[in-house]
């Protein structure tokens, strides 16, 4: 598989309703999407696991119901597929960027983490994003047995040293203060894109 190589990947993991997908969406928008691309593991898994149980695709991406109903069977068919190839996902997520910084927003597994520090073991940068379970509740979050103990939402709560430790408790001066290293490093990275070149990621 043949993709551009990037100068930067910020790896993203937290809980649910931590607010991820807030984060990295402030980030992109600093950066723009020309130069940032925000690449989610879930939406391959997603799209396969809708082929194959002729479900909605779009309404899995989405925070509905819909999502909910089919979450724990979904998670249970994603690690069937990560015990044969660790890097399916990973693999599926990058095809088509083009970015000199890729965000992954949804790290959830050691595997995850492992696949892509083999891959691009100088780009890497990992961030942990995590909210109080108060501000979770108020986000929504509740707490689904099979879910919230499961690995898909612990696998990296252990063992891993984060580059960055992300407050989100919904202070927005806050925030932008903590993203500051980050943008400095994202536009250092993304203003010399001399080095890019096509390369081929193996299994």
């Amino acid at each position: 598989m043949s993709t551009t190589k990037p100068e930067l990947i910020l790896i993203f993991s937290g809980k649910r309703k931590s607010g991820k997908d807030y984060v990295t969406d402030r980030i992109q928008e600093r950066l723009g999407a020309n130069v940032c691309c925000i690449l989610r593991l879930s939406g391959p898994l997603k799209e396969q696991y809708a082929k194959d149980h002729g479900l909605d695709y779009s309404e899995l991406l989405g925070a509905g119901q819909y999502k909910e109903k089919y979450r724990a069977d979904m998670i249970r068919w994603g690690e069937r597929k990560r015990e044969e190839d660790h890097g399916f996902f990973c693999r599926l997520a990058i095809r088509q960027a083009k970015q000199p910084v890729w965000i992954i927003s949804d790290a959830r597994r050691l595997s995850d983490l492992q696949w892509f520090w083999r891959e691009f073991p100088q780009q890497c940068r990992c961030v942990r994003v995590e909210a109080s379970e108060q501000t979770r509740l108020q986000r929504g979050w509740m707490f689904s047995p099979g879910i919230d103990d499961a690995e898909s939402e612990c696998g990296l709560d252990q063992g891993v040293q984060f580059d960055w430790i992300i407050n989100n408790d919904g202070d927005a001066g806050l925030l932008e203060e903590q993203l500051k290293e980050l943008f400095v490093l994202a536009e250092d990275k993304s203003g010399d894109n001399a080095g890019q070149r096509t390369l081929t990621i193996s299994g």
